[in-house]
């Protein structure tokens, strides 16, 4: 069974994205010193999750009300409440509040600076 190995976020603004990203998760974000320009996520040490990179967006961000085109990205977090409150005051939104998946956890789906949609889970 194959499994996703990398995300990338896509940015108008990386060095922003990665202040952001970095302040509501704690992820060590570093500028790549390679031939393109890339920031590399580390999103914490080996075992679950994955790690990423920050990339200059090419073109206009999501149109506001678009449908998703892309994978979405969840993120697990301790408190969801405490994560939402972070994302808002750093200038994110909330899209869809706070709902339970029964035996899941508790799940929201928010934007970042660029209107990226992402998802955060507090897991049961």
């Amino acid at each position: 069974m194959r499994r996703p190995v990398h995300f990338e976020i896509h940015s108008a603004d990386p060095d922003a994205a990665a202040k952001f990203y970095s302040t509501i998760f704690g992820w060590k974000i570093f500028k790549w010193d390679g031939p393109v320009e890339y920031w590399l996520v580390q999103t914490g040490e080996e075992g679950r999750g994955i790690d990423g990179g920050i990339v200059r967006r090419q073109g206009e961000a999501p149109a506001r009300g678009a449908a998703v085109n892309a994978y979405v990205c969840t993120i697990d977090v301790e408190s969801l409440d405490e994560t939402l409150k972070s994302i808002v005051a750093n200038g994110g939104e909330i899209v869809v509040a706070k709902h339970e998946i029964p035996g899941i956890g508790l799940l929201a789906y928010v934007k970042d600076l660029d209107g990226n949609i992402f998802g955060v889970l507090q897991p049961v």
